[in-house]
């Protein structure tokens, strides 16, 4: 499910990389926690369809954050355009 995010040569990782990857056009898929907080979830749901982009949401922010080898929770992973 989330090989790709373990084994993506170009990701963004956490709110601020996310978005600035989305604005810039980078973004091939990204990855939002189900558990992530509401408000910032609806905002990145909204920028994601503008920019029409599908959305993933079967990982759990543990389990983004161990894809992407950290120690933390990932609210959000984007998958960058090779």
């Amino acid at each position: 499910m989330l090989e790709d995010v373990t084994s993506a040569p170009g990701r963004s990782v956490g709110r601020k990389q996310a978005l600035r990857a989305i604005e810039a056009g980078q973004a091939a898929k990204v990855y939002l926690a189900p558990d992530a907080d509401e408000h910032f979830r609806r905002g990145l749901l909204q920028v994601c369809a503008e920019n029409g982009l599908t959305v993933d949401e079967s990982a759990t922010m543990a389990q983004l954050g161990r894809a992407c080898g950290i120690d933390v929770g990932a609210a959000v992973v984007v998958i960058h355009k090779n």
